[in-house]
């Protein structure tokens, strides 16, 4: 018994989840510090309201990781993740550019980097869960293509804005730019609806038909 070979098109829709992850990701990294600054933060003090970056990463994604391996439900085993952390990430991205003060943006970017690493996590195993071997590094491409389609596009996207449609750059003192908010609120709705495509569009293995598949791998290279 072996995994099914995808097609191209059923590789596409399992991965395109992460175009919407890196999209985040892309509006996060490039532009939290000005909304940071605009809020009132020192410039020497950047480094520390990041640090929610590399401590969610270190503890989110082991967790994740290991819930997701032993999590079945109706909606599978990967997906669920990738559904709360899509929700969850949306939603700070819609707060994120409306934060008040400095202390509710420095807490929405925890939310949000958390949550883009529960729907991010899992990701990475669904290729090894759906793909046969000969097939994995399709499946590993195709995510770093769309990787970098959403890195490019959301890293641009304010300045699109600003330069292709003529929203303003620039806001009074303490007010976040309106092409800064304009990307934030695309941004949410992008990772949103990138992986509910790949929800909706992609299938799991039952924990029958993986055991099964596993045991079938042992039996044609016994140790």
């Amino acid at each position: 018994m072996e995994k099914r070979k995808l097609s191209f098109w059923e590789i596409w829709n399992m991965s395109f989840g992460f175009l919407g992850i890196q999209f985040g990701f892309a509006l996060q990294n490039a532009n939290t510090s000005r909304i940071f600054e605009t809020l009132g933060a020192e410039t020497d003090k950047l480094a520390v309201y990041w640090l929610a970056a590399p401590i969610t990463g270190f503890v989110v994604q082991p967790i994740i990781g290991y819930l997701s391996d032993r999590t079945w439900t109706r909606l599978g085993r990967r997906r669920p993740y990738f559904l709360i952390g899509a929700i969850l990430a949306s939603i700070a991205l819609l707060m994120m550019p409306n934060s008040p003060t400095l202390w509710m943006a420095v807490g929405t970017l925890w939310i949000m980097d958390s949550s883009i690493n529960i729907s991010m996590e899992p990701f990475r195993a669904f290729v090894g869960d759906n793909l046969p071997d000969n097939q994995r590094t399709l499946g590993f491409a195709m995510q770093s293509f769309f990787i970098g389609i959403g890195a490019v596009v959301g890293s641009a996207l304010p300045w699109v804005f600003t330069n292709v449609i003529g929203i303003s750059n620039t806001a009074s003192e303490g007010v976040i730019p309106p092409s800064v908010k304009w990307s934030f609120y695309i941004g949410g709705f992008v990772f949103f609806l990138a992986v509910l495509w790949t929800v909706l569009k992609s299938k799991e293995y039952t924990p029958e038909e993986l055991e099964a598949f596993e045991k079938a791998k042992q039996d044609r290279y016994p140790n």
